[in-house]
């Protein structure tokens, strides 16, 4: 088994969680969700970001607008939808279950 397949996809199963912590602090542009996923090491590759954008999108858990830039193309800003808050607050639920959890079976010797 390759550990380095086994810790991307331990980052993927958290990434949704965490685009949607970063949306619901307030509006974001996509490079700077970039940003502090990739200074967090929870991405690898930016490609991941977009369709997952999209499928939150699609889920109406987040929107986004549209904003002229004075230096290039209107940037899109996403923000979280009250669907996305309700289902953020569920999946911060599961994540401290799964961390007591975890920390319940590896604290064992």
């Amino acid at each position: 088994m390759n550990v380095a397949n086994t810790q991307i996809q331990m980052r993927k199963g958290l990434l949704e969680y965490c685009v949607l912590h970063i949306i619901s602090r307030g509006e974001v542009y996509t490079t700077d969700l970039i940003e502090e996923l990739t200074q967090a090491q929870m991405i690898v590759v930016e490609g991941t970001l977009y369709p997952l954008l999209n499928r939150l999108k699609t889920a109406e858990l987040v929107n986004y607008r549209w904003v002229e830039s004075e230096s290039g193309p209107p940037r899109k800003y996403y923000s979280i939808t009250e669907e996305g808050r309700k289902f953020l607050e569920t999946l911060s639920e599961t994540w401290k279950s799964l961390v007591n959890s975890t920390l319940e079976i590896t604290s064992k010797n």
